[in-house]
């Protein structure tokens, strides 16, 4: 029997562009760098060992989580504005039908199905590797800590990306606490939060913190819990919804255009700062994605129809590309064609491939219940409707 959707209770709806856009941008960074591992694993000429190939992939991640704070923030605040109130029932309930689906799924397919397949058997990740300390791994996986797993059971392949999703559910479970717990000085927690995870982390990587019990656990863990890099992208989204004073001097062409600078010369430098580099990025990602959004006299846009399809599949893009870069590489070797101008196009391919099928035959479903429980609709809420959708001309004004 199929659900009925009450679309009675949604307001006007919050859509950002360009966003959709730079979420493929963030999976393709991170796509870029496991085509170079994979290509290493089957001992393929590759870049492996480049310190650019090494930040793409991390800095891809890091993309992911400051657009993950600056949404999540925003639309949180806009949810009280509108309602009086932040309804955590709905938010874990909108939460659980975007991420659960896909990220089990994912688990399912690397630990049931690909193993029993021969062609998916990467050279030194057999079934000793993959099963063993089964157990721990399938724990890990099930209660979304996927971020403890190498340092507790090693890794799945297949499903060794899902770490940073395990490290998104823990920022979901706690982020609509802190802002409804604390309704005022929103800009303070964001600040605290950064510096505290900053001094935390280095403490842990401090010799004065070895009398700690299971150290080299709790270190592990801090260093791929990442809530600052979140908390960053929150504290841009919590200038934008309060049109914070602060916004004349970040949002305009100057600081958007500088940032991309600064970012692409880091990346080509293979820019690391111990301790403070992902936050120093996260820092310029923030202001680009605030001027991306918000900012309408930006000269280039990431809103073409294929920029919004690929980000709107980047979550399938990002669970299945490991499995189209092994199927890109198998498919090189038969036609001898072992080359990058073949490799990258087949892999990306055949991940939109994959992630096109999984939207629409998986995700999907599961999308469109989510608008039962979203009080306020954002862009990615399925099915749309332009007229519910704006720009919040308060934003770009």
């Amino acid at each position: 029997m199929s659900e009925s959707i009450d679309t009675t209770k949604h307001n006007a709806g919050v859509y950002f562009p360009n966003l959709n856009g730079l979420r493929f941008v963030a999976a393709l960074l991170v796509i870029i760098h496991h085509i170079e591992q994979i290509k290493s694993i089957y001992d393929i000429e590759n870049n492996w060992g480049s310190g650019v190939v090494q930040i793409l992939g991390e800095q891809g991640v890091s993309l992911f989580f400051v657009l993950s704070g600056f949404l999540i923030t925003y639309l949180l605040l806009e949810e009280e504005k509108q309602t009086g109130m932040i309804k955590l029932k709905d938010f874990y309930v909108r939460r659980i039908l975007r991420i659960w689906p896909l990220y089990f799924f994912t688990g399912f397919l690397a630990l049931a199905v690909l193993p029993q397949i021969p062609m998916f058997i990467m050279p030194g990740y057999g079934h000793d590797f993959i099963y063993r300390d089964v157990g721990t791994k399938i724990a890990l996986f099930v209660l979304f800590l996927p971020n403890l797993m190498p340092f507790l059971g090693g890794i799945i392949p297949y499903a060794s990306q899902a770490w940073s999703i395990g490290t998104e559910e823990q920022f979901y479970l706690i982020w609509p606490l802190l802002l409804k717990k604390i309704a005022r000085h929103r800009i303070t927690l964001m600040l605290l939060i950064i510096a505290g995870y900053i001094l935390t982390a280095r403490a842990l990587w401090s010799s004065h913190t070895d009398f700690l019990p299971f150290k080299y656990y709790i270190s592990g863990f801090w260093s791929l819990f990442n809530i600052d890099l979140m908390a960053i992208g929150g504290l841009l989204g919590i200038l934008l919804h309060t049109q914070h004073k602060s916004l004349k001097l970040i949002r305009n062409n100057v600081v958007f255009y500088g940032s991309l600078l600064v970012v692409f010369y880091m990346f080509q430098r293979a820019f690391m700062i111990e301790h403070v580099y992902k936050e120093i990025y996260a820092l310029f990602y923030g202001l680009i994605i605030l001027n991306f959004a918000a900012n309408p006299n930006i000269h280039f846009h990431l809103e073409a129809g294929v920029f919004k399809y690929l980000g709107k599949i980047s979550y399938g893009l990002y669970m299945y590309h490991p499995i189209a870069i092994v199927l890109a590489v198998h498919l090189a070797k038969w036609t001898g064609l072992l080359n990058n101008a073949f490799i990258y196009p087949a892999s990306i391919l055949m991940a939109i491939l994959l992630a096109g099928l999984s939207y629409k035959y998986l995700e999907s479903f599961f999308l469109r219940r989510k608008v039962n429980y979203s009080t306020v609709r954002s862009g990615d809420d399925i099915p749309p409707d332009p007229k519910e959708s704006t720009e919040l001309k308060k934003a770009t004004s």
